[in-house]
């Protein structure tokens, strides 16, 4: 029989185990993106940078074309990383870019999360790239789009195939947060789901209003 331990399992993500990368949050490609609503692409991909910088996630992001076609990356991360380098690329594979090679190399994780436009193309290259390299892969499904429904559920499908865990933008939050008694970054993780939680933000409003209520008590 196992033996329950108090440990987290190995596969969970933690502020330190990972790279994060956001490929192509710009407005060109969101134009075509009908698999999910554009508020709430730009409200998760903004949750997603937020608890990367939060918790110091190791983070590279990069768009394809800035200036000739696609446009700049979206202001909610711009904002999120103001002195952020932004890798501009003419690849539609991430992952072929020597700069975002060395870039990973540099960061020294063998962990990739990802998110970002298309799902088809610009996360399914670097994610079947990034396996097939021996790296586990991790997708954010919520803050990445696609041209239909169709075209993101059969990327995801491609990408958990080949060994890829989905998961979605408040997971990865919480996920990092993982125990309320961490007071050094309960607030802004709270701030975080009030802003950009949806309906658990909403709760979190209620229950702090009305009760003064806290996770950690």
């Amino acid at each position: 029989m196992p033996i329950a331990k108090a440990e987290p399992g190995k596969a969970l993500l933690n502020p330190t185990n990972h790279t994060l990368i956001m490929i192509d949050h710009q407005p060109q490609m969101a134009f075509a993106t009908k698999s999910i609503d554009l508020v709430a692409l730009r409200n998760n991909a903004a949750m997603v940078a937020k608890a990367a910088k939060e918790f110091q996630v190791a983070t590279i992001l990069t768009t394809v074309a800035e200036k000739s076609f696609s446009g700049p990356i979206f202001e909610e991360i711009k904002n999120v990383f103001p002195d952020e380098k932004i890798v501009d690329r003419t690849s539609m594979n991430t992952w072929e870019d020597s700069r975002i090679a060395e870039l990973v190399n540099a960061k020294g994780k063998d962990r990739i999360v990802l998110a970002g436009l298309w799902t088809s193309v610009c996360i399914v290259g670097p994610a079947i790239s990034a396996l097939e390299q021996g790296f586990e892969v991790y997708v954010i499904a919520d803050a990445c789009g696609d041209v239909s429904a169709e075209a993101h559920q059969h990327a995801m499908e491609r990408m958990i195939q080949m060994g890829a865990r989905p998961m979605t933008s408040l997971q990865y939050l919480l996920e990092l947060q993982r125990d309320w008694a961490r007071g050094e970054t309960y607030n802004q993780t709270v701030a975080t789901a009030i802003t950009h939680g949806g309906g658990y933000g909403l709760g979190l409003i209620y229950a702090k209003s009305m009760f003064n209520a806290s996770e950690a008590h």
